[in-house]
């Protein structure tokens, strides 16, 4: 274990002021499997009894997840900010091997994402002024594909998916090519490979055994609460939209249920044109808890 890091400890304080709607932010970890989870915990100050929404990041992505053009804030981050400012507390975490936590990237699997989400949900039920009641979960792309796994779980009051990994296999065929895939499950130890957006990243042979051991549309099945999804209509990395948000939707076995779909790519344009339309899938997020938790 990382030497800065010790179970449920605050390791840093920062406070965003009263030009932010007095929102502290914590750096916090807690334990899994023997491992240090480090996640940030935004809450809004002067206040108790809190609803808390667990923020999950994507593939290759980290707690803060990518930065919005034009800002100091990256997508959860400035979500994070946003939903402490109309009451939410927050969790954002790096999942083991990214981020700050512990474990290394080349172990990661959706079993490894799933048990930390999981792992979250226990840490944030030792949390003092939070309403555990009210718990929503929101996930991006691979972060939607945990975050609809562990919906089944009774402490998810209410569930967002922002561009969600539907279809494991054929979406990181498209991510990391068909032949990567087919010569990673043919060895034993891990395997290197080219990103489209042009990093070199290393991955072991549970990552892509996991791409056909996790079915997120089965979990979804299980979920009654209510639903929201969001997908952009140029999403050229989850494709085809708006099918792959769809048939969250179709097959959610809860009778509240929602699909938006934005003109904009998998993560809402934030690299190419800033927080535009990122700020109206968080605005849209916000007033989807408000109904529901």
């Amino acid at each position: 274990m990382k030497d800065h890091i010790k179970h449920i400890v605050i390791i840093s304080l920062v406070m965003w002021g009263l030009a932010q709607a007095q929102v502290s932010e914590i750096v916090v970890s807690f334990e899994n499997e023997g491992q240090a989870v480090m996640g940030t915990l935004a809450v809004p100050n002067d206040a108790t009894d809190y609803p808390l929404v667990l923020l999950l990041h994507g593939f290759t992505g980290t707690r803060d997840e990518l930065p919005v053009l034009g800002t100091e804030e990256g997508m959860f981050s400035r979500s994070a900010r946003v939903l402490a400012e109309q009451g939410y507390a927050s969790l954002r975490i790096d999942f083991r091997g990214s981020g700050e936590s512990d474990g290394e990237w080349a172990d990661t699997t959706f079993g490894g994402q799933i048990s930390d989400a999981r792992a979250a949900l226990d840490y944030i039920e030792t949390l003092p002024d939070v309403d555990t009641a009210r718990i929503g979960v929101i996930g991006l792309s691979q972060g939607g594909l945990v975050a609809a796994s562990i919906a089944d779980d009774p402490r998810v009051a209410s569930l967002i998916l922002w561009s969600p990994v539907a279809n494991p296999p054929s979406t990181y065929a498209t991510i990391v090519g068909t032949d990567v895939v087919q010569a990673a499950l043919q060895t034993e130890g891990a395997t290197t490979f080219m990103l489209p957006w042009g990093e070199e990243t290393t991955l072991g042979r549970g990552f892509f055994d996991g791409l056909y051991a996790v079915d997120p549309i089965a979990e979804i099945t299980a979920y009654s609460g209510p639903l929201f999804v969001i997908v952009g209509a140029l999403d050229d990395t989850v494709a085809p939209q708006p099918y792959y948000g769809q048939i969250y939707v179709d097959y959610h076995s809860g009778e509240s249920n929602l699909l938006v779909l934005e003109q904009g790519d998998h993560v809402f344009n934030v690299l190419s044109t800033g927080s535009e339309l990122l700020d109206e899938v968080i605005s849209a997020s916000v007033s989807w808890f408000e109904e529901t938790l």
